[in-house]
C-alpha cells in the first residue's frame, strides 16, 4: 500500500519543497536524518508529530524520484 498521499507540496510552504502532510519538515529532512544513521525509532522520538507512515513515505517518494527514465542524445 502506498503512502505517497503523505506528501504535500505548497508554493507557499518550505519553497514548494515536498513536505510531509503540510508541515514545514521537508522530505529531504527524513532522508538527512536516515542517511545520518537515525533509526524509524528515533525520529519518531525526537518529532512526535510525526508518524512511522511518514518515514516511509519519504522513502517511496524518493524511490520513485530515482524510478525514471533516462534519456541518451546521439
Amino acid at each position: 500500500m502506498t503512502e505517497l498521499n503523505r506528501i504535500t507540496t505548497d508554493p507557499q510552504l518550505c519553497g514548494g519543497r515536498p513536505c510531509i502532510r503540510h508541515m514545514r519538515i521537508r522530505v529531504k529532512d527524513i532522508l538527512d536524518l536516515l542517511a545520518a544513521g537515525a533509526s524509524t525509532e528515533e525520529i519518531l522520538e525526537d518529532y512526535p508529530y510525526l508518524e512511522a507512515g511518514d518515514i516511509k513515505a519519504a522513502l517511496e517518494y524518493a524511490a520513485h524520484q530515482m524510478d525514471h527514465s533516462i534519456l541518451s542524445v546521439a
